[in-house]
């Protein structure tokens, strides 16, 4: 064979060197290629990430704005529609209507568990005109009503007066039971307070007052129904003295400030004489006489005495008192002889009779023992030295069974200075 010829090497050197060209070059073209073609997808992407943001913030901003300005333009039209006469006729009741904002604000509050301000013109509402009225007194009047949702309520409209006792009760009531929250005190909802109405709304009680069952015979309630009653009255009450962050004392206990919801569960209600102190104080000032005849502590008829709260649970010993003869305690008879019950009892007890009175008053057997332990309560609670009485605490432990009832000393000394009068 002949060696190859310089012409051939020559050609076969530029065909390697053309193919090395070829696969380099396509090596590099791929390379570069892909490079390049996820830097421009991830730019593309940036921007569109950035346009889609912009887009849609200024389209979200057109609608709220829009929808904004219809539904102010919608409750304008609707207010300018309820807006009141600017002058009605004085024998005409108008009743308002209540808009969704000032609805939707009071049912924030009401979760929030704080009085609301309500108007006059939405009183007029809850109560369709004060068309029912639930009861009546020196205070006011109280009206049942029902808030948009259906819930029950009764309106307690202030009668208003020039010394300005209404204002007083007014600041007693909202001042001591809008702080507290307890299964036995009745719930304020809120209030209204304008130049023309002084008024407070609470939460409706089907059963009214305990003083109705009491004292009625169209109307009563079984003995254990009655001790469940005395029970959570307690409980209320040692709440107020016991566990709030300042010592509430009501100076009104009595049957007809004890209401009862569909299930004759008891809640203390009318904080209208309410005075809140500092718990750690001995005694306080008070200025007249405060609460109800017949059941007021023997303190306040003796001067220069010292008030304590408790002066509620001797209140509260009188309306034990009322629950077993199931009558009001002080009686009249035919000869004009003073029937009081409190003191019937007592001579009963030091007598060891305690069983038959309960028998002539016509509890059932199976109550008695509970009846006797409800009476000896109740002495301990009307003692005339405010120091001798038992806090509300104690008083519950002894209506539930948790203690055993000590004998009680011998109350109601204060009468042979005061004079029968006070009952």
């Amino acid at each position: 064979m002949f060696p190859p010829s310089d012409g051939t090497k020559t050609i076969v050197i530029v065909v390697i060197s053309f193919v090395a060209i070829i696969i380099v070059t396509t090596v590099v073209w791929k390379v570069v290629s892909t490079v390049v073609w996820k830097v421009v997808w991830t730019v593309v992407s940036v921007v569109w990430k950035v346009v889609w943001t912009v887009v849609s913030t200024v389209v979200w901003k057109v609608v709220s704005t829009v929808v904004s300005w219809c539904c102010k333009e919608k409750r304008r039209e609707s207010k300018a529609a309820v807006a009141p006469p600017t002058q009605p006729p004085l024998s005409v009741i108008q009743v308002w209507d209540v808009d969704a904002p000032t609805m939707e604000r009071f049912l924030r509050d009401l979760a929030q568990e704080k009085p609301v301000r309500f108007t006059t013109q939405q009183l007029c509402s809850f109560t369709s005109n004060y068309n029912t009225m639930l009861g009546r007194g020196g205070f006011g009047r109280v009206y049942k009503g029902e808030f948009p949702n259906g819930d029950k309520i009764a309106v307690k409209v202030l009668n208003r007066s020039a010394d300005g006792r209404a204002e007083e009760q007014f600041m007693a009531e909202v001042g001591a039971i809008w702080k507290t929250h307890h299964i036995n005190l009745v719930r304020l909802y809120g209030f209204c307070y304008d130049p023309y109405t002084s008024a407070l709304v609470y939460e409706y009680m089907e059963n009214g007052s305990l003083d109705k069952f009491l004292f009625s015979k169209d109307k009563e309630i079984e003995w254990e129904r009655l001790h469940e009653i005395a029970v959570g009255t307690a409980k209320g009450l040692a709440y107020l003295h016991e566990e709030c962050h300042q010592r509430i004392i009501h100076y009104d206990i009595k049957p007809g400030n004890v209401l009862l919801d569909s299930n004759f569960y008891p809640k203390v209600a009318d904080f209208g004489l309410a005075k809140l102190c500092n718990r750690d104080a001995t005694h306080i000032t008070v200025t007249g006489y405060r609460g109800t005849p017949g059941y007021v502590a023997p303190e306040f008829m003796l001067k220069n005495f010292p008030i304590t709260y408790k002066c509620d649970v001797y209140s509260f010993g009188i309306l034990l008192f009322e629950i077993v003869g199931r009558r009001k305690n002080t009686k009249v008879g035919s000869t004009d002889s003073l029937d009081w019950f409190p003191k019937k009892v007592w001579e009963e007890y030091e007598k060891g009779e305690l069983v038959a009175l309960t028998q002539a008053y016509g509890i059932e057997e199976k109550d008695r023992a509970m009846a006797e332990k409800m009476s000896m309560v109740a002495l301990w609670c009307v003692q005339d030295s405010p120091e001798a009485r038992p806090p509300m605490s104690a008083v519950v432990k002894m209506l539930e069974g948790g203690v055993e009832i000590m004998p009680p000393p011998k109350p109601f000394h204060y009468l042979f200075s005061v004079g029968v009068d006070v009952l």
